[in-house]
């Protein structure tokens, strides 16, 4: 995935089951290789989690009967930090859940949630009300959650900070300005700073983009005369020095197909084109995770670096990945990508992964991939031995999956698609 012509290409990845039914308006995080996806709506409001291991393209439903677990949730947000995931919000509202700190904590390696006590709750301090639509991202050893939708209230700019070590809410109330009153925003972080783009505003859709800053404590308002529509529902993900903004809509009920990159060192917006031969993907309430490390933190102080500082290397070794994308067969109808999606190969130790690699070319009516293994020397069996799952995550090619979102597709198991730049 690289950013010279800047031209996307959208692929659907067959699931198949066990796996999680169609839904938006879930929560789903990235973690060493697994991407974890948390309740949503379908028809009504669902209870349920499951883990998807990449590299063997499987699911896996993890507990969900414990008293630490959380109820129904939708709306709500999730973050991973050293083995924990950390889910807020999302309930439904009732005097019950507006009394109740909405924080549930799941524990990544024993898999199982924990009985999270808050370190305010001991000291009667001030915690966060039940709320949707909300924005969570990480800096440092903390998350910091922005605005939401609070029931008998509507839109709110509170901006809470939970350190992660001593388990205290913070209200940042002496930050001046910004987004003001929003929710069905998206934010993401790049160095020291956190970006903020649409939602709404009671009713209103935004099209502005916000910059807090860590280090100053303050917010700043970019300007700028071309670039996404009012959006709200979309996802915001960053990759390399950009920040890429999917789908979403201008009302509910609109969800659109457009790409957008905003490129965080120019400060300047690009609209992605589509790949000849591309499908159209429209999305709303949809979840967007990046794969890869060029989808991964850079400042010097992120999590995701200080945690394979020391694993990065196996003997000093690199494990890159070897793509088999196998040519489609050439038809007279339509576009056809054939794909070898995310498999495991039990004799080889080595994972096969579907991405579309630079070399991409139309010939006839079908999209075909020229197949490059990153290296051509072969490993010797004790190399392969030593390959594991952990490993492998590190070398993982550059790649965008989104999960489920409005409209749903009619059928069972989620629709997972996967999108590549050229």
């Amino acid at each position: 995935m690289n950013q010279g012509r800047g031209a996307c290409l959208w692929t659907s990845v067959p699931q198949h089951c066990p796996a999680p039914c169609d839904r938006y308006k879930h929560a789903s995080c990235a973690y060493r290789g697994h991407v974890y996806l948390l309740g949503g709506r379908e028809k009504c409001s669902l209870r349920d989690f499951w883990k998807y291991n990449v590299v063997c393209d499987k699911w896996a439903e993890l507990p969900y009967d414990s008293e630490e677990a959380p109820e129904e949730l939708e709306e709500h947000t999730m973050v991973a930090y050293q083995g924990f995931m950390y889910v807020f919000g999302g309930m439904q509202d009732s005097s019950y859940t507006n009394s109740k700190t909405p924080l549930w904590v799941f524990d990544t390696v024993k898999e199982c949630w924990i009985n999270w006590k808050t370190g305010s709750d001991t000291l009667q301090g001030v915690t966060p009300t039940n709320r949707k639509g909300h924005s969570a991202v990480i800096f440092g050893s903390s998350m910091y959650v922005y605005g939401g939708y609070i029931d008998l209230r509507g839109s709110t700019k509170e901006f809470w900070k939970f350190d992660f070590d001593s388990r205290v809410w913070s209200l940042l109330s002496s930050v001046q300005g910004g987004p003001g009153p929003r929710h069905g925003h998206s934010a993401m972080t790049y160095q020291d700073s956190m970006y903020l783009y649409g939602g709404l505003q009671g009713l209103r859709e935004q099209k502005d983009l916000w910059i807090w800053s860590s280090a100053s404590q303050t917010w700043s308002c970019i300007k700028f005369h071309s670039g996404p529509p009012k959006l709200v529902g979309h996802s915001a993900v960053l990759f390399k020095d950009s920040m890429l903004i999917f789908g979403g809509g201008e009302t509910q009920s609109s969800p659109q197909s457009s790409l957008w990159r905003f490129n965080l060192e120019t400060q300047t917006w690009k609209k992605l084109a589509l790949l000849p031969g591309s499908p159209s993907l429209c999305r709303i309430h949809h979840c967007s995770i990046g794969l890869g490390q060029s989808f991964q933190p850079t400042a010097p102080n992120s999590v995701y670096l200080r945690e394979i500082s020391n694993s990065h290397n196996i003997n000093n070794k690199l494990r890159p990945f070897k793509n088999k994308c196998q040519p489609s067969r050439p038809t007279l109808q339509e576009p056809c990508i054939e794909l070898q999606t995310f498999h495991m190969d039990n004799k080889k130790h080595s994972p096969d992964l579907s991405i579309a690699l630079k070399d991409t070319k139309l010939k006839g009516s079908c999209l075909t991939f020229e197949n490059q293994e990153a290296i051509s020397e072969k490993r010797n069996s004790v190399d392969l031995a030593e390959e594991t799952e952990d490993a492998m995550f590190l070398h993982m090619p550059d790649f965008l999956l989104v999960l489920g979102g409005k409209p749903l597709q009619g059928q069972h198991v989620i629709s997972v698609w996967h999108m590549t730049v050229a």
